[in-house]
């Protein structure tokens, strides 16, 4: 099934325009994000934990771990990358379990740039995404022309989604403006030639956020400049998504939602390898944000070990016998 993210409709689309003047200038942009209520950091966590506790059996397992599979983004991000690798990595997005042709295709595989094109031909017509990340992943510590020509030229090879990362620096030193400016300027390096665009995925890196308060700051930045989904992490560092920061990000989206009529996506990613960890996160998902939002459309898990378990435990319903990692491929 083909993942998409529609357009604004003629009600969304004017009523964030009304939101305009909180992005006006630097000063507008600082009043809102420090005007929104302060994150109640014992409630958030105690209500994620809550979430955590909740248990489901038998057919509704079988359904939360099939779902699961079909929301992750399969990732190769190292300097040992090759072509050889992507295209293995390819064929598991394609076929995760080779003695079950029924499991599901994952959502997109996720690529350095230079790896876009390999990754477009093995996965084809599939349906099966090629996400990119980009603006030099993970530090973003290059100018905006390379940013935006690292972006134009996974858009150009082939990549359906852009993952780019924020500059932490200008954002912990108080130059919200200079954020939303830059996102705002590689949403529009995603417009291909025919017009159509590459989805934006907006990447915090939540672990040097530092406070709650700065994640829901940095979420409601990112919407307001046009992302398409918000992610938690790169995965390359020592803190990663987490509960309470994923929860506190489908609280803003969803709250955003109802200021704009705006649909965004949310993609916690990194330090989720169990299934029992990913379907936390989908309970977390439907709790908050609803039905609406569980699909690959709208949820993510940037989770590259996490596909193995779910084989694993997705056997063990279907046989019976837990059959261990000698029975799915690593890579």
């Amino acid at each position: 099934m083909p993942i998409t993210v529609p357009a604004y409709g003629k009600e969304a689309a004017g009523r964030l325009a009304s939101m305009a003047d909180m992005t006006a200038d630097d000063g507008a942009l600082r009043r809102f994000l420090h005007g929104l209520p302060g994150v109640d950091a014992v409630g958030l966590q105690a209500r994620a934990a809550t979430l955590g506790t909740r248990s489901i059996k038998t057919t509704a397992k079988a359904y939360a771990i099939d779902l699961a599979i079909s929301m992750i983004d399969l990732t190769t991000l190292e300097g040992a990358d090759t072509p050889g690798k992507v295209r293995a990595l390819c064929a598991k997005a394609l076929l995760p379990d080779p003695t079950d042709r029924t499991a599901p295709r994952v959502a997109a595989v996720c690529v350095y740039p230079d790896m876009v094109a390999t990754a477009k031909e093995a996965l084809g017509g599939s349906g099966v995404q090629v996400a990119s990340v980009a603006t030099a992943f993970p530090a973003g510590r290059v100018a905006l022309p390379v940013k935006l020509a690292d972006t134009r030229d996974a858009v150009a090879a082939g990549a359906d989604e852009i993952d780019m990362v924020i500059d932490r620096g200008a954002f912990l030193s108080g130059r919200y403006m200079a954020v939303f400016e830059e996102i705002k300027a590689v949403k529009e390096a995603c417009v291909r030639a025919d017009g159509s665009a590459a989805h934006l995925k907006v990447i915090f890196e939540t672990g040097e956020l530092q406070t709650y308060d700065n994640v829901r700051r940095a979420s409601w930045l990112a919407m307001l400049a046009g992302a398409d989904f918000i992610k938690t992490s790169t995965g390359k560092v020592a803190v990663n998504a987490t509960p309470p920061v994923t929860l506190l990000m489908l609280e803003a989206v969803r709250d955003f939602h109802e200021s704009t009529g705006v649909q965004v996506g949310v993609k916690p990613a990194g330090g989720i390898r169990t299934t029992k960890d990913a379907v936390k996160y989908l309970v977390m998902v439907n709790e908050t944000l609803g039905e609406r939002w569980l699909t690959a459309s709208w949820f993510r898990f940037g989770a590259s070990s996490l596909l193995n378990d779910l084989l694993m435990q997705r056997q063990k319903l279907s046989t019976g016998r837990y059959s261990g990692p000698d029975y799915v491929t690593v890579d």
